[in-house]
């Protein structure tokens, strides 16, 4: 899965990655500890020109009575996205990129604690997350989820799952710009796509905010 992530580029810098036009209430950052149920930066297809907009990451069915009727949805398994009711209409119909410059995963040591590790590009580049999303309500919220798929060799030593990332030649295609087959990038990245290392446990506090979460840690475990 992906529960956490950190997005620390400032929004002219997503505006010209992206060529999208920016919504003027797009979420404050930089953020090194993006957590569910935030505002979070996503382009969009805007029907002839591509939009940066916010929306809570925690995808929202059209059943759900409140935002708390069922499970949290922030990730959709690119194995099932399709068949699931709550994603198969959006993931035909409303993809989108989520803009990031690294995401973490957790392992464990013997005493059940939260190890975090931190995964950023092996170049410099940022990342882009196959995303869907979906308006929800009366007040039509914008929601999304971050597509999942089984781990490559980059991430699989320390989780099952991993964010599935485009490259930039892939995102007209996700966005359904242009022709059709987007399911076959719904794929793992290749190896050497992440680097990766430990990082504090401050990060497992989702109330703890600042560049130094994605410092490696003084003494390795």
């Amino acid at each position: 899965m992906c529960g956490r992530y950190a997005m620390t580029l400032p929004h002219e810098a997503m505006v010209q990655l992206f060529d999208a036009v920016a919504s003027n209430d797009l979420p404050d950052g930089p953020r090194w500890n993006v957590c569910p149920t935030t505002q979070v930066p996503v382009v969009t297809d805007g029907g002839g020109a591509r939009r940066l907009r916010p929306m809570r990451w925690g995808f929202l069915p059209h059943w759900y009575a409140t935002p708390t009727a069922g499970p949290l949805l922030i990730n959709a398994r690119a194995e099932t996205i399709a068949r699931k009711p709550a994603f198969r209409a959006a993931c035909r119909e409303r993809r989108c990129l989520i803009p990031a410059t690294g995401f973490y995963e957790w392992t464990r040591d013997a005493d059940g604690t939260g190890l975090p590790w931190y995964f950023r590009p092996s170049t410099e580049a940022p990342l882009a997350f196959a995303g869907i999303w979906q308006d929800w309500g009366p007040d039509a919220v914008a929601t999304c989820a971050i597509v999942t798929c089984a781990a490559g060799p980059d991430v699989a030593m320390i989780h099952h799952r991993e964010p599935v990332t485009l490259a930039p030649e892939d995102w007209p295609l996700w966005l359904e710009e242009v022709g059709t087959g987007a399911a076959r990038l719904m794929r793992a990245a290749p190896p050497g796509r992440f680097d990766r290392y430990r990082v504090d446990r401050a990060v497992n506090s989702n109330r703890v905010e600042g560049p130094e979460l994605v410092d490696p840690p003084i003494d390795e475990e």
